[in-house]
């Protein structure tokens, strides 16, 4: 790695802490996504077989709540897939579709009847309260891809032979690597099309690795990351860099009239820029989490409730553009692929409380530094949290009898840190960041 992407390079080594070998072989669940070039004739066709599902997805939903509304009686998603028969020889279209196409359409709409059902269920049983979301009607926009689940697909060369489509160009940029088990036509809303392959790897998880490097890490919207070590990454906000930009474009596109040329060709103009803003935040997240992994044999980060904090209307827009939820997921299964420990832990107090000693130091969001009356300890707040992150991780694991932290004066740990030890994961509970619960204007 060169100097402008490398921010963890010549950090100290760190004891062992304790290894345990585990060599399991698991199946993994992998999707493999690749760009598609259709000709414009293949585009039509596209457009016209994604139409027909379109049509027929909102067909079994007005079915399905009509009959509920006049008989009471829930038809089944087995009953429906039997009536596509009959619906050829009334709509001749739908044999353009491969047939399990059709009634993979089917199976779609039935799984979201299941979500609904489940979340209602959630509800009055008491549980995390949240929209049961009832199916709706699909917009031409809101439904953008059909599923090949068993057949009717090959792989030849950098072509992809489709049923009832044809040949299309693929762009095979990395290889494809286990069993393939359905495939994905999806559309973007910059009219691009994609292919997705989900797979069935078998696959020998590796042996844990010995922890040479360890690295507490605590997520922010100042820095995008700081790490017990002082390192800070900045945040790139990508969409606040491109706002001005969106908001000329979008000004734009809303005079335009309706259905006519040119608000498409604006929205498009709308679209890319989102779609921008989308694969600039994919790449540096991937990158980041990549770098840590090839690094470190340890990351302990705060396991956050991010739909909670979303509800502070000051902050929400940063933290979404922040996207800490897609950056803890790409590093854990990444971590689990190269053999490393990746340890979640209670972000309750971890700002507050002192990593030297132990003493709790109430602070505002707008205090950015950590200033300690009794060891005199004073350091940026989010070094001072990521210190304690990595401490409450490595009592949470520890292997080797690590358990009450002590204190840099040598006597155990002021709470919460004496409650920890390796028993104790029912602590590790989400909570909100500082971020959630206030806003102090500065």
């Amino acid at each position: 790695m060169d100097e402008k992407t490398t921010h963890f390079n010549g950090w100290m080594n760190r004891p062992c802490y304790g290894i345990i070998k585990i060599m399991t072989k698991q199946i993994l669940k992998k999707t493999y996504k690749y760009r598609l070039y259709p000709s414009k004739a293949q585009q039509e066709v596209l457009e016209d077989y994604l139409s027909i599902c379109w049509w027929l997805y909102n067909h079994f939903l007005e079915e399905k709540r009509t009959l509920y509304k006049k008989n009471k009686t829930n038809i089944s998603c087995f009953d429906q897939i039997k009536e596509i028969p009959e619906l050829k020889k009334k709509k001749p279209e739908l044999r353009k579709v491969y047939s399990q196409t059709l009634q993979d359409v089917v199976r779609r709409l039935d799984k979201a009847f299941q979500n609904f059902f489940r979340r209602v269920k959630e509800n009055k049983n008491g549980g995390k309260k949240q929209k049961p979301g009832f199916p709706r009607f699909k917009g031409y926009w809101r439904y953008d891809s059909f599923v090949y689940p068993q057949s009717g697909f090959e792989l030849k060369d950098d072509k992809l032979n489709l049923s009832k489509i044809g040949s299309l160009k693929i762009k095979l940029h990395r290889p494809i690597e286990g069993n393939i088990k359905t495939l994905t036509i999806r559309r973007t809303r910059t009219n691009k099309w994609f292919t997705c392959f989900s797979m069935e790897v078998k696959k020998e998880l590796p042996e844990k690795k010995e922890i040479k490097k360890a690295i507490g890490i605590d997520v922010g919207l100042d820095s995008f990351l700081t790490t017990n070590q002082g390192k800070k990454v900045d945040n790139p906000r990508y969409l606040a860099k491109s706002e001005e930009k969106l908001v000329k474009i979008q000004r734009w596109h809303s005079r335009k009239k309706l259905k006519s040329k040119n608000r498409e060709k604006s929205r498009l103009k709308v679209a890319r820029i989102h779609e921008k803003v989308f694969n600039q935040r994919q790449d540096f997240l991937h990158k980041l989490s990549n770098e840590l992994v090839s690094i470190f044999q340890f990351i302990a980060f705060e396991k956050l409730n991010i739909k909670g904090m979303l509800k502070n209307k000051y902050l929400a827009r940063s933290i979404s553009d922040a996207s800490w939820n897609k950056f803890l997921h790409l590093l854990s299964y990444k971590a689990v692929e190269a053999g490393s420990w990746t340890v979640e832990v209670n972000s309750k107090n971890t700002t507050q409380v002192c990593s030297g000693c132990g003493n709790i130091t109430p602070k505002t969001l707008a205090t950015r530094k950590h200033k300690c009356s009794q060891c005199g300890l004073e350091i940026d707040r989010d070094i001072n949290a990521a210190r304690n992150i990595l401490q409450l991780a490595l009592a949470t694991v520890g292997t080797t009898g690590i358990n009450p932290v002590k204190s840099a004066r040598g006597g155990a740990a002021k709470p919460p840190f004496n409650r920890v030890n390796a028993c104790e994961v029912g602590r590790m509970l989400p909570t909100m960041k500082q971020e959630a619960i206030g806003f102090n204007r500065w």
